[in-house]
């Protein structure tokens, strides 16, 4: 089974939905809407509603060194905004899986 969710946004945009039960996670970019809830119900045992997702391009970086001028891209990725049942939560920091 492939890796679904890669971690939580701890972002301050993220801490504020997390008020009105959404929850923001970095997702595989192949993974789609219906695999993302099944992941998130499954792995937090919660019912999920709706799930957002959003797609971010790498922007372009370039730093000068010692060895020339070096040209790269910072790695794309995914973004999914997973709303739950009213009254349903997420502890996302504790450390107990």
């Amino acid at each position: 089974m492939k890796r679904i969710i890669i971690a939580p946004m701890d972002t301050e945009k993220a801490s504020s939905l997390e008020e009105k039960d959404k929850y923001v996670f970095l997702v595989s970019r192949k993974a789609n809407k219906i695999e993302i809830k099944n992941a998130v119900e499954e792995m937090f045992d919660v019912t999920a509603e709706n799930v957002n997702t959003a797609n971010y391009y790498g922007k372009p970086i370039s730093r000068f060194t010692k060895g020339g001028f070096s040209r790269g891209r910072k790695a794309h990725y995914k973004k999914a905004y997973v709303t739950l049942k009213e009254g349903e939560s997420i502890n996302i920091y504790s450390n107990e899986e």
